[in-house]
């Protein structure tokens, strides 16, 4: 089973890399922001709670986003792989997954990280707001949610690298081609089962 993470922070191009990814590898995709979207839009008790955090531009508590998480992952075992989007984003969170999926015998492989610079970013995120008029994505909460990445989600990257499965993708580029950088990582991978230490 191929299980990869993509990692990276907001407006870094993570949703869209992820369905290149999922269509060319046929795999399950797995993003917490669409899961609790949807729960958001059914409005049940799980997305009342998810959105008080969310319209602050805070994180959603582990327990809420892992609980989710784990059952949607129990429904789709017969997958030829996963990919997980927008989670783990804590160090907590990167430790209860891989013990999860340890524990099934179907570990990470790759951790894709995309940088992208910061304005860059915020560029990117406003764009997005106004396009979309999602409530996460104002000028003082998209600065917020770029400060929580920094310090609760930047450490994730030091976590991968000691498991040695973190590949950096230089993310500035446009998307066909950042997305070739990371079918390159991928199909590198799946020859040889080792992972390249960046891709420029």
């Amino acid at each position: 089973m191929l299980n990869l993470i993509i990692f990276g922070p907001p407006g870094s191009g993570k949703g869209t890399q992820s369905a290149n990814i999922v269509e060319k590898y046929r795999l399950t995709h797995m993003s917490t922001g669409a899961l609790l979207r949807e729960e958001i839009e059914k409005e049940t008790p799980l997305g009342k709670e998810a959105k008080k955090f969310i319209d602050k531009g805070l994180l959603v508590p582990d327990d809420l986003v892992l609980r989710e998480l784990y059952h949607h992952v129990s429904d789709h075992m017969d997958a030829s792989g996963f990919i997980f989007d927008g989670i783990p984003r804590t160090i907590v969170q990167a430790g209860s997954l891989d013990r999860f999926l340890n524990e099934r015998g179907i570990p990470i492989c790759l951790v894709i990280s995309v940088e992208v610079e910061e304005e860059e970013l915020f560029k990117r995120i406003m764009g997005r707001g106004e396009d979309s008029g999602r409530s996460d994505d104002s000028d003082q909460i998209a600065r917020r949610r770029l400060e929580i990445y920094k310090e609760l989600t930047m450490p994730l990257i030091s976590y991968y690298k000691s498991q040695g499965k973190i590949v950096s993708i230089n993310g500035m580029a446009p998307v066909n081609e950042v997305f070739k950088k990371i079918c390159c990582a991928i199909d590198t991978y799946l020859h040889s089962k080792e992972v390249l230490p960046v891709v420029e």
